[in-house]
């Protein structure tokens, strides 16, 4: 059997190594504009200092997958934060290089507001709007993966498909480059976003917990199979999670502190390909490291 795939931390630690400030939009609008860009200032040098700490920390636990958390700098496509984002530019330049130089790889994934199908045009513009900011900040810190989950399933599978489609056709070509999708718990399994995929060449993250909840008809491995299919340029990037309450003890979609070692797909290890998983544990770091030890290689 072949050793655990690399492994990734997710935004934040469990303890305070890894820790973003923020700024609430109502703060924000608040303020006059020497307020704005003042307040820009320190947290973004904040923001940068913590992002460079967090490579540090990755490289010093042997975690190779860092999920850059997407409030990684509030308000930046505002004018005040753009203008701080130029000033910091020099600062923000090498932190792609020096991530490649320690093996560890960037990702992003924009929040659950961003629905590319939705029967709602102005959700649809919006999305597109952020995953072009999104876009920005990934080329900023080297970060290869915009992770989406599917979306909206109003109307259809065959019309929520064919709006998805429609939707990735709309983004910039920097953006489609970057795009990955993801099967959901709730609406979207893998299976039905295999046509998307194969209409748009947009590659397919395939969440091992998400899948156990709403397989969509195909097992695992055949899952895994597909997914990997799709990616091309890319080391293919998955998603790792157990559920809180087990999975015979009700809800299974909430997320357990620590990863169940027998939720590692056992296909995942058989494989010996190339591949990055985040941890989407609670525990964050020690859930990272407790599956390092549990899986010696």
């Amino acid at each position: 059997m072949n050793p655990l795939p690399n492994l990734g931390l997710v935004c934040v630690t469990h303890g305070p190594e890894v820790r973003y400030k923020v700024l609430t939009r109502s703060r924000f609008l608040a303020m006059n504009r020497p307020e704005r860009l003042d307040k820009l200032r320190a947290l973004y040098q904040n923001n940068l200092a913590v992002l460079y700490g967090a490579l540090a920390f990755c490289r010093s636990r042997r975690i190779q997958l860092y999920r850059a958390t997407s409030d990684l700098f509030p308000h930046g496509e505002d004018e005040e934060g753009r203008q701080v984002l130029k000033e910091l530019a020099d600062q923000m330049a090498p932190f792609g290089e020096l991530a490649q130089r320690l093996g560890i790889r960037v990702v992003l994934h924009p929040d659950q507001f961003v629905v590319l199908n939705s029967v709602r045009p102005e959700v649809v513009n919006s999305a597109i709007g952020e995953l072009r900011w999104q876009a920005e900040i990934a080329t900023t810190v080297g970060a290869d993966v915009l992770c989406l989950h599917g979306g909206s399933t109003a109307g259809g599978w065959d019309a929520a498909v064919d709006r998805l489609i429609a939707g990735v056709e709309r983004l910039s070509p920097t953006v489609r480059s970057l795009l990955a999708l993801e099967n959901d718990d709730r609406c979207f399994p893998l299976v039905e976003l295999l046509p998307v995929s194969l209409a748009t060449s947009v590659p397919l993250v395939l969440d091992a917990h998400h899948h156990r909840v709403i397989d969509g008809g195909l097992t695992l491995a055949e899952a895994t199979d597909w997914a990997l299919a799709t990616w091309d340029d890319r080391e293919p990037y998955f998603h790792i999670s157990s559920p809180k309450a087990g999975w015979s003890g009700g809800d299974p979609r909430p997320h357990a502190d620590f990863i169940a070692p027998a939720d590692v797909p056992r296909y995942w290890l058989e494989l010996g390909a190339r591949l990055t998983v985040d941890v989407e544990a609670k525990a964050k770091e020690r859930a990272v490291l407790q599956l390092i030890e549990a899986f010696p290689g």
